[in-house]
């Protein structure tokens, strides 16, 4: 079966004074109904990757590679072409809903108008379609919540409205970007609980992006690690979650808290920082806070290659 989403070394540079290298030949592909979970610290290239791919990037960016999706390659295709596939094909939802939805319309206008848009659905018809999707996303008192506006809902709520809009057109593939942010664990765990609902109801294809594995791993089929602006790492979610090859994989999976255990004086944290951009290291980025680097690691940057069901990029990756 083809793929939904097919990137191909895709790299994204900024330009201003000095040459940002924010993404760094990623590959990647996402089949019909799979839930593909993307991993790393904050300015891995998580995010940046599908803005890119989405043709979302600053006029500074420059995005070379491929990105084809359902067989079509998008990379840097007129705004027109894209404004059709976006919001009705593939749709993004974003990490922050209260900067994402419009402050001064109120709900059922901002739900209604993505049918009316895509789909040439009167107001009238958009408007009982979105009562029923927020149904569908379990929104409380629905149709109150049309008449209302963003800042009247709850983190959580108006999360469940940007789920909602990305779903209306019955996309073939949802972005989510961190969908549970600056969420309490319980209205996480209810949001990764309806995105895993929602796929099998839909059979509508996910990316995952997030910095927690735990989120990531109670709802991907596999994933995808992303250090520096490179795929470092990737496998099936049970897989990787159970025996890490990379170094940087294992200290993302140590610092994840166990609350089954005894308290904790000190959160897990990994040591050091990411390299800088604009900096690019002649070896594997992450040899300053590896364990177990050498100087070859210091030395010569290891290629992204297969190793079992899986693929690594590390000179000496940890023991199966």
């Amino acid at each position: 079966m083809p793929e939904v989403l097919r990137i191909e070394q895709l790299t994204i540079d900024f330009l201003s004074a000095e040459r940002i290298a924010a993404v760094r030949e990623v590959s990647l592909q996402v089949s019909p109904g799979e839930c593909l979970g993307i991993v790393g610290e904050s300015g891995s290239g998580k995010s940046q990757t599908f803005m890119g791919a989405l043709g979302l990037l600053p006029r500074s960016a420059r995005a070379t590679g491929s990105v084809r999706f359902e067989g079509r390659e998008i990379l840097d295709a007129p705004r027109a072409v894209l404004n059709k596939i976006r919001g009705s094909r593939l749709s993004m939802v974003f990490q922050d809903p209260m900067s994402s939805l419009t402050p001064h319309l109120r709900i059922g206008t901002q739900l209604a108008e993505v049918l009316v848009c895509h789909r040439g659905m009167s107001w009238r018809e958009s408007e009982l379609a979105a009562l029923r999707m927020l149904d569908r996303v379990r929104v409380p008192e629905s149709k109150r919540r049309l008449r209302q506006y963003p800042h009247q809902l709850s983190g959580g709520m108006r999360q469940r409205v940007m789920i909602a809009m990305g779903l209306l057109c019955e996309p073939a593939l949802m972005i989510a970007d961190e969908p549970t942010t600056a969420l309490d664990v319980t209205v996480q765990a209810q949001i990764i609980d309806l995105l895993r609902t929602l796929r099998h109801e839909y059979g509508t294809a996910f990316v995952l992006i997030s910095h927690d594995l735990a989120v990531v791993g109670g709802l991907a089929d596999r994933i995808l690690v992303m250090y520096a602006g490179r795929v470092v790492e990737s496998a099936a979610a049970r897989d990787l979650l159970r025996r890490p090859r990379h170094p940087y994989t294992a200290e993302l999976l140590r610092c994840v808290p166990d609350l089954s255990g005894p308290p904790l004086e000190r959160m897990p944290s990994l040591p050091g920082q990411p390299p800088d951009a604009a900096q690019p290291a002649a070896g594997c980025e992450f040899a300053p806070r590896c364990p177990f680097a050498v100087e070859l690691c210091r030395a010569q940057r290891p290629p992204l290659r297969r190793l079992g069901p899986g693929e690594v990029a590390c000179h000496f990756p940890l023991p199966s």
